[in-house]
């Protein structure tokens, strides 16, 4: 053996103080993994002419210096534990407890109520005796927009792994004549206070849902229904201080033509 080759393998063995790597336990080696033991080693030179030892281990883990691993087979094995067998269970539900899905059924009863009201109202002033087909066409499109959201929170509940259980609706009133108010305006006036009630219980859904910390179904009733509400609260509003202002006489029937033709003059 030469000199040199000597004094590398002293070095690399550590009988001397000068050893390039002292016996160090793998878990406290900056350079290998815990499990990993060194099965062969070669010297190669630099540029500035040292020597280089590179060390390579058999069976060795792929496990990152940083320690920040992302290791999905290992995370998603609790997940399988966790998808139903029986093909009775949702295998969508994730993090959607009871009390929301309960909320959001009675959420769909609401809009189901209320379209159901609007839907009355509509058959009312649509009558030959009554005849004010603007009030009829507005109530008939709202009746829509009531059931158009209870579809859309139903079409939810499957998405989220819930099931959607109907309930019964009240028979609304079938005549909204007022001696005081007139017609107009009281049937105008029920469905301010209507929508207030909705905007209510979406609030009511938008606090269970913030209990339960399930924030996707937060974000879905704030950015779906929470600002169009408000937008229907201020408008019926405006219509009941214009139907206060002309009265129940002619004044009316003018209100009336501005909400049959108000989307031919938008």
């Amino acid at each position: 053996m030469s000199l040199e080759a000597s004094r590398i393998s002293s070095l690399l063995k550590g009988d001397s103080g000068g050893a390039l790597f002292p016996r160090l336990s793998p878990a406290s080696s900056p350079f290998l993994p815990c499990s990993a033991k060194p099965s062969t080693v070669r010297l190669a030179r630099g540029k500035n002419g040292q020597l280089l030892v590179v060390c390579a281990s058999k069976g060795g883990s792929n496990r990152q210096l940083s320690g920040v691993v992302f290791e999905p087979f290992e995370e998603v094995k609790k997940e399988l534990d966790l998808v139903p067998a029986s093909p009775h269970l949702s295998l969508a539900r994730q993090k959607y407890c009871d009390p929301c899905e309960s909320a959001v059924n009675e959420q769909i009863n609401v809009e189901y109520n209320v379209s159901y009201v609007y839907h009355a109202m509509y058959a009312y002033f649509d009558r030959d005796n009554v005849a004010l087909k603007g009030l009829a066409k507005f109530f008939k499109e709202s009746s829509e927009e009531e059931r158009e959201h209870a579809e859309i929170l139903m079409e939810y509940q499957n998405k989220r792994g819930g099931r959607v259980k109907l309930r019964s609706i009240v028979m609304p009133l079938s005549e909204f004549d007022h001696e005081d108010k007139g017609e107009a305006l009281y049937a105008m006036e029920l469905a301010l206070c209507l929508e207030k009630l909705t905007n209510e219980k979406l609030l009511n859904l938008q606090k269970v849902a913030e209990q339960s910390l399930d924030v996707q179904l937060m974000d879905f009733i704030e950015s779906r229904f929470l600002a169009e509400q408000v937008e229907s609260i201020k408008k019926i509003s405006e219509y009941v201080a214009q139907l206060r202002r002309v009265g129940k006489g002619h004044g009316v029937w003018h209100f009336d033509q501005m909400l049959l033709h108000e989307e031919a003059a938008a």
